[in-house]
């Protein structure tokens, strides 16, 4: 297996170009206040590639730590190189000849000629902490580290079967592999119906599509079985981690009376939700997680009907009031995040019960084109239509992710054909209601930090 690197990501459509990462690298890398040495640039665009149809009015002159570097291939005197632990192209200056045949040989114009020494320069990521990513005051430059995940449990086995039969550009089966990955083999597993086991976690024709012992538990009765099975394996003095990865409509709907039961003992289990707003396996019917104003095949759009008419249950925020030993809502668009909880999620299990709520978009049910997956998971955050936060009872309740500065609730609604019938009227009435949840769980964290 190769390893990953960590990189900075910018995104052209939030860069207004303030020039404050230009500011904030040139004093950092050389005690300068002269955004000419800055080792980014920030460049505005040809007036012919600006406009209206434009994203952007600015484009990125930064090292972008290639990997296949052809500023190394170019280099007669092996000044430059690709530094295997790293991920940076390091530069030698005292092998460097001054040629600047590698200015030319990089197309991102990531290394160029400082007049003030004469000598060649380039972005180092300033040791893994690069200075430029703080300072951008619009969320245009992130510093991407989930390379982490990959270095760390890429090599673990894989405990889902290959060929699975999720829909095409379904979350849910990356959900499942990092999940047990991340888990492990002492597991046993609950999937209740809905599409997990539609795609194949119970397998076929004899055959279970996971490396650990499955069970294919009602709607109903989940969280009671999962919680049998854990104290049987206690009773014979066995350590097994038992997890359920269910529905929203396994869990918020039929199946919660459950789900509250275990919670309400405190079962020593741990409950996954992978929350894709509906009953998307038997043909995307509403559940009590759907949000207002979404077309469902139960909750269809007419002449006399404009979607769902209810707003979504919060569940993640009922399993608060259960004071459950760990509550967390997770992303799939944030993986960090997502690895981070579930580590946590993991370990309060062994004492108490531990819930995770992962927001998982539908490329089916929720009508976006396939590879739009994470981007539609991604904009459902930034606009704070979800939030990110994690509770115990010793801690109260926190965000892990900024819910300031977010994006208008309507361009995460556009990006879905579900919602496309909206009015006016009807979009006023999702974002004022996303306001208001985010006051809620904002009052909540205030109370229990003070």
């Amino acid at each position: 297996m190769g390893q990953a690197y960590s990189t900075i990501a910018f995104d052209a459509s939030k860069c207004d170009g303030c020039g404050e990462c230009m500011k904030a690298c040139a004093g950092a890398k050389f005690e300068s206040d002269d955004v000419r040495r800055s080792l980014i640039q920030i460049m505005p665009k040809a007036a012919a590639e600006t406009g209206a149809a434009a994203k952007s009015a600015f484009e990125l002159a930064l090292c972008r730590q290639c990997g296949d570097p052809k500023c190394v291939t170019v280099c007669p005197a092996g000044a430059l190189g690709k530094n295997a632990a790293t991920g940076v192209i390091d530069w030698d200056a005292s092998k460097c000849v001054d040629c600047l045949l590698c200015t030319i040989g990089c197309s991102y114009a990531g290394i160029a000629l400082d007049e003030y020494t004469g000598r060649v320069s380039k972005c180092d990521t300033c040791d893994g902490k690069p200075a430029c990513v703080p300072a951008c005051p619009t969320g245009a430059l992130r510093h991407v580290t989930t390379a982490r995940i990959y270095n760390e449990v890429g090599g673990w086995e894989d405990l889902f079967a290959p060929g699975l039969a999720g829909c095409q550009g379904c979350n849910t089966e990356l959900l499942m592999r990092h999940t047990l990955r991340r888990v492990g083999p002492d597991t046993v597993l609950a999937t209740p119906p809905g599409c997990v086991p539609g795609m194949g976690s119970v397998g076929f024709n004899g055959t279970t599509g996971t490396k650990i012992p499955v069970f294919h538990p009602l709607l109903t009765n989940t969280a009671a079985m999962l919680a049998g099975v854990k104290r049987q394996y206690e009773r014979v003095g066995r350590k097994v981690t038992a997890m359920a990865i269910a529905g929203d409509g396994g869990a918020s709907d039929v199946g919660f009376q459950s789900l509250s039961g275990a919670a309400e003992r405190g079962e020593r289990i741990l409950f996954m939700v992978v929350d894709n707003e509906g009953y998307m396996n038997t043909g995307m019917q509403r559940s009590s997680c759907t949000p207002y104003g979404a077309w469902t095949s139960t909750t269809p759009v007419g002449a006399h009907t404009r979607g769902k008419t209810q707003d979504a249950k919060n569940l993640p925020l009922i399993m608060v009031n259960h004071r459950c030993a760990y509550v967390a809502t997770a992303s799939t668009a944030y993986m960090e995040d997502l690895y981070a909880k579930l580590d946590k999620a993991l370990e309060a299990s062994e004492h108490g019960f531990a819930y995770l709520h992962v927001y998982s978009p539908c490329t089916t049910g929720w009508r976006f084109q396939s590879a739009m997956n994470i981007e539609v998971a991604r904009k459902a955050v930034e606009s704070n239509f979800v939030t990110l936060w994690e509770y115990t009872p010793e801690t109260g309740l926190s965000f892990s992710r900024p819910v300031d500065s977010p994006l208008p609730v309507v361009d995460y609604l556009k990006a879905m054909g579900r919602f496309r019938h909206l009015s006016p009227e009807q979009i006023e009435h999702i974002q004022n209601k996303v306001e208001e949840n985010l006051r809620f769980v904002q009052k909540i964290a205030e109370k229990e930090h003070g």
